[in-house]
């Protein structure tokens, strides 16, 4: 029987009016909780539902509108009239809630119904594929290491939650040959959401200034209607109360979007049902990058540990430490007046920090990454055609979805044309319309980037400006002196660079996303291939030149043009240019790489998990119930996050960024993969929650393969093997040391020993110009330079570079030209060897494509037989014919 408090016959006169009469604050705020939630309980049907009121008619679609009081507020009503009327003669049904019904008392709800034809006339006209007869090709057998990967399993329900079915091509003239059991079920709710918005994107609402409008949205951009969005499938945190309707959100919420799950495995096959193919891919491209990263993360954290054990034992660190040696040699000064002479042993510390990454496992470890990225790219090619043959994308021709014209292109044209392959007069934007916002684009691009290198130049500047006022406070601050042997002014310098650095790049990027999605809808893309694919190009060219400036500055230009004293080189006449770290540039690369790296995932996983959670939290705390489990299903979903069209985007785009930090640099920071493969662990389940619980669902779509990226991540492999060969050569100190070992070594038992003081050039103190001399008193009468080579000062040729210097600058130039021979005669190799398509697959498919053949041909045979039943000799001609047909088709196969 129905509770008290949710049916108004089971409650007394004297005790409704007693609650209303009630004059406690209290009792007035549990009475407006009572009316409302009574009048939510008006109607039989439970307005937690996804059905109409009927219970019958699937919610396939919701528009949400309120009334408008502004002078536009009639031209509005006529719009979603005509639209509506629209809708209704394609076929769709509606059904409105009042707004006296809504939560806020002042928002219209359309709810929109596919009936069976209109299912049926659109899924041929989007050419999508149903089953036509359960798969006989058996599932991959286990092997037995996934036997011992048992716990990341998911039970096989969760993980294929439908069987596996030939398939071929909707046609309603042919519906007695697919396996349609229920109507009302046959298309999933994600086929079905995006058949409606197809039809809502082209629905015609109105003639405006001698322009046919259509389209939802160029209404929803007028604000003709607020929202428009397919329902969830019910409430996340409860199974469907239904035994006719599976509640595949609650299903995902359990098996997917849990964090206490970041050890298991996707349910693939359900995200692809429940979201569609293109969001689906994403989350198979992210779960098998994270899995290729796991071996680059094991073999990265073996080569920091080979430098953790042999830190204290290498032979650079213990000369630079040891009084006799590092003790006694005296640095020339890192800046004019201020900064004074210097012992290097001061820098042990940093020497001993530098050897975790700037060892003998460097030079393998850049090696291996550049095999690593191939064999991820490679093995990505196979996993992306596995993934096309069991998601029914083999022959994928939805792509014609992406190719299809934009309503804002068709509604922007007053030209046609004629298509020469469809013979049909289409849209058409002459050239010389569009140059001028090509033009636009291409400066504003620019401008931008300009933007990016010259904040970077300002950092550069800040840090040459406050190195002295460092350098001068830690040696006047009595209270530093018992750090200053690990925390130097180069150091204090390169970490307040690199935070500064960090926050002008999320600064630029918040306005360059805005400005670049408004200058590709300015260049009125012709389809919606078109614009993704061009704001690709703008955001990535951007963010490549705003996060990796800074590590290209400091890997390959930060202290390779210092001079030497006397002779230092400037900045705008006025500030000295950087030197390295006294422990090397590749340390000042690490921090950089680490800061930025660190700082923009935790950035981006609060953004994506707290920004939302708190948005949502605000909107339900308005709501007059406080509490979403009292209103509609439509409502819960309109007060949810607008997941976007670009949302995708963004997501391929941050994880592309982080691909390029851990392949570009990876030399420097071995420990970069170990980071994105736990970033990425998080990410998963932190995408996976705000998909399944704080946002509205997207409207299914179609995608084949990654697009775009697959591109761009070709293109930073390549460069990734060249960016790390220059990092081992010319920013890490492995090769000079290789040098003074094999050619200048005096010392056969100990080859290293002396290297340290060979590396440091000699110059004369009474050679420094007047304005460049420390006025500290001395008793020496030479400095040495850090790490350069350099004839000494009684030399008839002094301060020029010695024989030494060019031994080793060809020593780094041959180190280059093999390691990247190498590893591309190795990228070469791998990627000959390793098919694009399995083997299994290759043949699965063609055996799916035999047996659909076969199966079409028995359907046709059996309706001629049917229709020809009187006329014999005509049957036997059109059975020679079809047998023809599928012998043809077994001879291409």
């Amino acid at each position: 029987s129905p509770h008290p408090l949710c049916c108004p016959q089971s409650m007394s006169s004297g005790e409704t009016s007693f609650l209303i009469g009630e004059q406690t604050l209290p009792a007035k705020r549990f009475n407006l909780f009572l009316r409302r939630r009574l009048m939510f309980q008006r109607l039989e049907q439970s307005k937690d539902s996804v059905f109409f009121r009927d219970g019958v008619r699937q919610i396939d679609f919701v528009l949400s509108y309120v009334d408008d009081i502004k002078k536009d507020s009639d031209i509005k009503a006529e719009r979603r009239k005509e639209f509506e009327l629209n809708l209704r003669k394609t076929g769709l049904e509606l059904e409105i809630e009042d707004k006296q019904d809504s939560e806020d008392g002042r928002t219209y709800f359309v709810k929109i119904h596919a009936p069976w034809e209109v299912l049926v006339t659109y899924a041929e006209v989007l050419g999508i594929k149903m089953p036509i007869k359960e798969s006989d090709i058996p599932r991959p057998e286990c092997t037995s290491l996934s036997y011992m990967l048992g716990p990341v399993k998911l039970p096989a329900t969760v993980k294929y939650p439908h069987p596996e079915y030939f398939t071929a091509q909707f046609s309603r003239h042919r519906q007695e040959l697919f396996l349609i059991e229920d109507e009302a079920s046959f298309f999933p709710s994600s086929a079905r959401n995006r058949i409606v918005y197809y039809i809502l994107s082209r629905c015609p609402f109105g003639v405006e200034d001698g322009k046919k409008k259509f389209g939802i949205e160029r209404l929803l951009t007028s604000n003709t209607y607020l929202s428009a969005y397919p329902l969830h499938d019910g409430q996340y945190w409860k199974p469907s109360e239904s035994p006719n309707h599976v509640n595949e959100r609650y299903i995902l919420r359990q098996n997917w979007a849990r964090f206490s799950y970041f050890y298991k495995e996707q349910p693939l096959d359900l995200i692809r049902n429940y979201y569609g193919e293109k969001i689906g891919i994403y989350f198979v491209f992210l779960g098998f990058y994270t899995e290729m990263l796991f071996i680059a993360a094991v073999v990265g954290l073996a080569c920091f540990v080979y430098g953790l054990f042999s830190m204290e034992g290498n032979p650079t660190s213990t000369e630079i430490c040891d009084p006799n040696i590092g003790g006694k040699i005296i640095m020339c000064p890192l800046c004019d007046e201020v900064c004074g002479y210097w012992r290097l042993n001061s820098t042990c510390s940093a020497s001993k920090f530098s050897h975790l990454f700037d060892n003998e496992s460097t030079v393998f470890f850049a090696i291996f990454m550049g095999i690593w990225v191939t064999l991820f790219l490679e093995f990505w090619k196979q996993r992306q055609a596995r993934l096309e043959y069991e998601w029914d994308l083999v022959d994928f021709e939805e792509e014609q979805q992406q190719l299809q014209l934009r309503p804002e292109f068709e509604a922007m044209c007053k030209h046609r044309k004629l298509n020469t392959m469809t013979n049909e007069m289409e849209p058409y934007m002459p050239l010389c319309h569009r140059i001028p916002w090509y033009f636009v684009s291409g400066a504003t691009v620019t401008l931008w980037m300009a933007l990016v290198v010259s904040s970077m130049v300002s950092v550069i500047v800040y840090r040459l400006s406050v190195f002295a006022t460092f350098a001068s406070f830690m040696e006047s601050e009595t209270s530093l002196q018992h750090v200053k042997s690990f925390f130097t002014p180069q150091l204090a310098t390169s970490l307040t660079g690199s935070c500064l650095n960090f926050i002008v790049i999320m600064i630029l990027n918040f306005f360059y996303e805005k400005i670049s999605a408004w200058i590709t809808k300015m260049e009125i893309p012709r389809t919606y291939q078109e614009y993704e694919s061009s704001l690709t190009l703008k955001m990535f060219l951007f963010q490549f030149v705003n996060y990796y400036s800074s590590c290209f500055y400091v890997a390959f230009f930060k202290g390779k043009l210092v001079g030497y004293p006397g002779k230092y080189t400037y900045m705008f006449s006025k500030w000295r240019s950087e030197e390295c770290d006294p422990g090397g540039c590749l340390i000042e690369l690490t921090t950089q790489l680490t800061i930025i790296m660190i700082g923009r995932q935790i950035f981006s996983n609060i953004h994506e998990a707290i920004y939302p959670l708190v948005f949502n939290w605000w909107r339900r705390r308005r709501a007059r119930t406080n509490s979403e489990k009292l209103y509609s299903r439509w409502e819960q979903d309109h007060d949810l996050q607008i997941y976007g069209q670009l949302g995708l985007f963004y997501e391929y785009l941050e994880t592309v960024i982080q691909f390029g930090f851990v392949t570009l640099f990876v030399a420097s920071f071995p420990l970069a993969p170990l980071l994105a493969l736990i970033n990425n662990i998080v990410e998963i389940r932190v995408d996976a929650w705000k998909l399944t619980t704080q946002y509205r669902r997207p409207v299914a779509a179609k995608a084949h393969s990654i697009g775009v990226w697959q591109d761009i991540l070709y293109g930073m492999a390549v460069l990734s093997v060249a960016t790390n060969a220059f990092i081992v050569a010319f920013t890490s100190d492995i090769i000079p040391r290789l040098v003074y070992y094999y050619a200048y070594s005096k010392n056969s038992s100990e080859p290293l020993k002396g290297y340290v003081n060979n590396s440091l050039s000699v110059f004369l103190i009474a050679d420094f110009p007047n304005h460049t001399v420390p006025s500290e008193k001395r008793d020496f009468t030479t400095c040495r330079l850090y790490r350069d080579y350099r004839n000494p000062p009684d030399h008839e040729n002094k301060y020029v570079h010695n024989m030494q210097f060019w031994h080793v600058l060809a020593a780094k130039m041959t180190f280059i030209i093999v390691m990247e021979h190498i590893v591309f005669l190795v990228k070469f190799l791998l990627a000959w060897m390793i098919p694009d398509v399995p083997k299994d697959v290759a043949e699965r498919i063609k055996r799916e494509k035999l047996m659909t053949v076969k199966i079409l041909h028995d359907f046709e045979l059996n309706k001629l037989k049917d229709n020809l039943r009187l006329n014999p000799d005509e049957l036997n001609k059109q059975v020679m014919i079809e047998g023809n047909k599928v012998e043809l088709v077994n001879s291409m196969l």
